[in-house]
């Protein structure tokens, strides 16, 4: 709005010449200028007056005088100038021309672009209110966090720092490095994050509102920052920076896998032993620390602008840390220290009452986001007491992992923190699936009652916000918990209780009949039948009339069904439910049969994921599917071999007459569809890439099983074809040094490589290149010809592996061991098979693996001690599944460890063979005995018992 000011200006006018300021810029022979007059500010066409190089201003002399104390020194002191009727403006067009605006009344816009140009105008023209003007903006941009402040990105942001620190103006310094440190995630999304000056990256860490979701992303950011600046990096030393970041915190496997990083091993070292004395000895520590005087390495970054704290995979991590990290200082109050000292040395990690004196100052409203999954020293009941008065807005908790939380604990947990909505306290699924194992004996020991302090609630009616809730792989999980849930979560829309192999088909009906909003449901692997699918058949309203197309229907609002292998499904019902689903997004059926009068019946048109995996799907039903859905982002029809044929039987097959060839089909997918994952097999081949080629550009995963061909032809064009391909997985596939080189060499996304059961052979030639990005490589008998000398080659080259299952290198022995462990510390998971004599003489150096959670040894040399078992649970923190066989057991047999001595281990597999006789030698028959498996010892633990299980099948 401008003001009426100017139109009462009357005085002497003075004529202001303005031209850009470029001393180089050459003048043309036409003059290009404009003529205009502050009298008629109001109407001035700024995008058509800025095209002219020169301007001449008609302009009140009083004025300016009054707004500006460069004209007041120019035209009403003793200068020369001050006797003329025309001035010369060297200066910006478009700067001088907004100052005059400010000066004559009027606002202007201020942006990231033109903060630093009208800033200093105003201060070369000395207009205290344009000054004002920046100062207020810089203010309100600066007070918003991330994307809440489109006025303002990273670039536009080092800009103005550049010119704050180039005019010494502590004010704009100060707002910026506090923005950026407040928003320091939000930075880290740009390009641009590598290319912030040191000075403002250090001042920003030193800053005490540094909010980052974890020590991680800091550490991460950091080492990106080094490894991007350290040719140009100007008097800043890379350990000025690592300084900063609290190693004590960061995750075991990422701390172990940066001890290879040159300027950050120490560092590493240094975490790596800090970790691991907290993890062995978690109660004893936590006193030892209270006690200490420098506990700055210890407290979690909690900020008043923290919105997500992220503590996974540290198993260091207690709950008195989370309250050390609530402390304003270590020293500012000592009363309060004492009490959390008192607290730490009695609570044990079994009762852990803080009083609510003591947390008034101790809240952080702001977070919302809880991971604490993988945190094998925390316990999850004792916490809760701590996060409810932490974090009373928390909304999402990730808690996975947490073997011994009873279910039944929900309705306390959902009291304490009633604003909850998500909850994940997902587990592994556990390998004995009765419908996928053939059991020959079963037992059950139920685990002694622990000491542990039940959660204190009140009776009064318990009002939940939860829409989500994740239980996948929970066996303790029962029918009266299904129960529990119904009645506690009242809103919840998505439940996830994939491989809960203890619930019925009674107890899930019964919950879907109570949570009338449920719209996704994951359930694969469970006792989903013919009654839970009846139950989604029910309406909402008691009242409304059953119909096949009613909205009342739950059936009708479904969006998510997951339902593979659950046999108690039959063809009929299944077809009724998929006939009412018209508004699916997400879809489930594997292992499942007679699905191809399912698929008929289904009439929608929004499906993003198909998962018809080991059905007997065909070609004709899932053509339909295609055509009908062109959101489809997912598909996996692996081990489909009916999808060869392409004749009906049934009434519904029989209405559907198919136009198009199988190529013609993919090739119709390719055009109407973008794939983000696909799953292929039986009836793919190198014709049928060739159609899917413009869908599989934006493809991020790519399966191909058995019966599928890609042929070297097409694994030579996936780069081309698959540029963002992040994880790819071949099996039984045709490959060659040439086509895995030029994966290697020209997919840089790559995260993830599976060669399994290949044909046609490769050399140590396909890994000779580096593959700094790959997280995860399977090599299953496609590498019979490594020895320690490759796979030492392999380390190198593939130095960020985080998982690595080698199967078939019978070349290596005990040497191997040391090369996995320095060359790969970081490992989560490692699987070793047939894999020569690595474990002959006993298992020592693999231990030096802390971070493994999953470890399978079989067939790797008969030296592996008794007590293994035992040993490696108390020397791997994090170890959570042991898969061996007695062929490698020294003393013919292992220890099974007792509850108490189990540690982390939740799931323990020991395999046993038969030595069969070579029948065609009748000479050396004792020399060439075959080991052949014969069964499988399962022992799996949950809250309630230890299940110990017998198949016959190697899992």
């Amino acid at each position: 709005m401008a003001s009426t000011a100017h139109d009462q200006d009357t005085g002497d006018q003075v004529t202001l010449v303005c031209s850009g300021s470029d001393p180089d810029e050459k003048p043309d022979d036409i003059v290009d200028e404009i003529i205009i007059s502050t009298a008629e500010i109001g109407s001035w066409d700024l995008p058509s007056v800025l095209t002219h190089k020169i301007i001449i201003i008609e302009a009140s002399s009083h004025r300016l005088i009054e707004e500006s104390s460069y004209f007041r020194g120019l035209l009403g002191g003793s200068f020369s100038e001050s006797r003329l009727s025309s001035i010369s403006i060297r200066w910006n067009v478009e700067s001088f021309v907004n100052v005059l605006m400010v000066v004559f009344g009027f606002d202007v816009e201020i942006s990231s672009d033109n903060f630093v140009p009208l800033n200093e105008a105003a201060l070369f023209f000395g207009v205290d209110s344009l000054l004002c003007k920046c100062r207020v903006w810089l203010e309100e941009v600066t007070s918003f966090r991330g994307i809440q402040s489109p006025q303002l990105c990273l670039d536009g942001l080092v800009h103005i720092w550049k010119y704050g620190l180039e005019h010494a103006n502590d004010f704009i310094l100060q707002l910026c490095t506090s923005y950026l440190a407040m928003n320091f995630m939000w930075a880290l999304s740009f390009n641009s994050y590598i290319d912030v000056p040191d000075k403002l990256l250090y001042s920003c860490i030193q800053h005490p509102d540094l909010t980052v979701d974890s020590e991680k992303h800091l550490c991460e950011a950091i080492l990106v920052f080094l490894n991007a600046n350290t040719a140009k990096s100007e008097g800043l030393n890379s350990s000025d920076l690592c300084d900063k970041i609290r190693t004590s915190l960061l995750p075991l496997w990422y701390t172990l896998g940066k001890r290879r990083c040159g300027f950050f091993s120490k560092f590493a070292d240094k975490a790596t032993s800090t970790i691991l004395s907290l993890a062995r000895y978690p109660s004893t520590n936590s006193t030892d620390v209270f006690r200490g005087c420098d506990l700055s390495q210890l407290r979690i970054r909690l900020t008043k602008y923290t919105q997500k704290v992220d503590v996974s995979s540290c198993p260091q991590i207690t709950s008195g840390l989370f309250l050390l990290s609530a402390l304003p200082s270590c020293e500012t109050d000592s009363m309060l220290r004492k009490i959390i000292n008192k607290a730490s040395m009695n609570i044990g990690e079994s009762s852990f009452q803080i009083s609510d004196a003591v947390c008034q100052n101790l809240s952080f409203e702001a977070v919302q986001e809880l991971d604490i999954s993988n945190c094998p020293s925390l316990s999850l009941e004792s916490a809760i007491d701590c996060f409810c008065k932490l974090f009373p807005s928390l909304r999402t908790l990730r808690a996975a992992y947490y073997l011994n939380f009873k279910t039944r604990k929900l309705r306390q947990l959902v009291q304490k923190l009633p604003l909850l909505a998500n909850i994940d306290l997902s587990l592994d699924i556990k390998p004995v699936i009765p419908a996928q194992v053939s059991i020959a004996v079963s037992s059950s020991v139920l685990i002694p009652e622990s000491s542990t302090a039940p959660l204190s609630y009140r009776s009064k009616p318990l009002v939940s916000n939860i829409i989500r809730l994740t239980l996948e792989g929970r066996t303790d999980l029962s029918d009266s918990d299904l129960r529990i849930i119904s009645e506690v979560c009242c809103s919840l829309s998505y439940v996830n209780i994939k491989g809960c192999t203890s619930v019925t088909d009674h107890g899930i009906s019964e919950m879907i009949l109570k949570c009338k909003r449920l719209k996704s449901i994951l359930a694969c692997d469970t006792s989903f039948g013919n009654g839970s699918v009846v139950a989604f058949s029910s309406s909402i309203s008691t009242e409304t009339e059953q119909s096949e197309n009613n909205p009342q229907l739950m059936a009708f609002k479904l969006l998510t069904l997951h339902v593979g292998g659950c046999h108690g499904i039959t063809g009929k019902i299944l077809s009724e439910l998929m006939s009412r689903a018209d508004n699916l997004k997400s879809l489930c059926v594997r292992d499942l049969k007679l699905v191809d009068d399912a698929l008929y019946r289904f009439s929608g048109v929004s499906l993003e994921m198909l998962d018809v995996s080991n059905t007997e799907v065909s070609f004709a039903a899932l053509s339909r599917i295609i055509r009908r859905n062109p959101d489809l982002k997912s598909l996996k029809t692996r081990g489909c071999i009916h999808l060869l044929r392409q004749e009906s039987e049934t009434k519904e097959r029989k209405l559907f007459n198919p136009l198009y060839t199988p190529e013609e089909i993919y090739s119709e997918l390719g055009k109407s569809c973008k794939l983000e994952e696909i799953e292929l097999g039986w009836g793919f081949s190198f014709f049928s890439l060739e159609a899917l080629k413009p869908a599989m550009r934006t493809l991020r995963t790519l399966l191909v099983g058995l019966g599928g061909s890609l042929g070297p032809d097409g694994l030579k064009l996936l780069p081309a074809i698959c540029p963002l391909l992040e994880t790819l997985i071949l099996f039984f596939q045709v490959i060659s040094d040439s086509a895995i080189t030029d994966i290697i060499n020209t997919l840089p996304h790559l995260q993830s490589l599976a060669l399994c059961y290949c044909l046609g052979g490769i050399s140590p030639l396909s890994f000779k290149f580096r593959m700094p990005n790959l997280r995860n490589l399977k090599l299953e008998r496609v590498t019979p010809w490594m020895t320690n000398g490759e796979l030492a080659t392999l380390a190198e080259n593939c130095a960020n592996l985080v998982t690595l299952s080698l199967i078939g290198c019978i070349l290596l022995d005990s040497e191997a061991q040391a090369i996995i462990s320095s060359g790969w510390p970081g490992l989560t998971f490692l699987h070793l098979e047939e894999c020569g004599k690595i474990t002959a003489n006993g298992v020592r150096s693999l231990l030096d693996c802390h971070a493994l959670e999953d470890l399978v040894l079989r067939h790797t040399g008969p030296g592996i001690p008794r007590n293994f078992i035992t040993h490696a649970s108390s020397k791997l923190p994090m170890l959570r599944k042991i898969s061996l066989d007695i062929c490698d057991a020294r003393e013919a047999d292992f220890d099974v460890p007792t509850f108490v001595d189990r540690c982390f281990l939740s799931t323990l597999k020991i395999a046993r063979c038969n030595l069969r006789k070579n029948t065609l030698d009748f000479h050396h028959v004792e020399a060439h005995r075959t080991p052949v498996h014969k069964e499988t010892l399962i022992m799996v633990w949950n809250s309630k018992k230890l299940v110990t299980t017998v198949v016959k099948e190697r899992v």
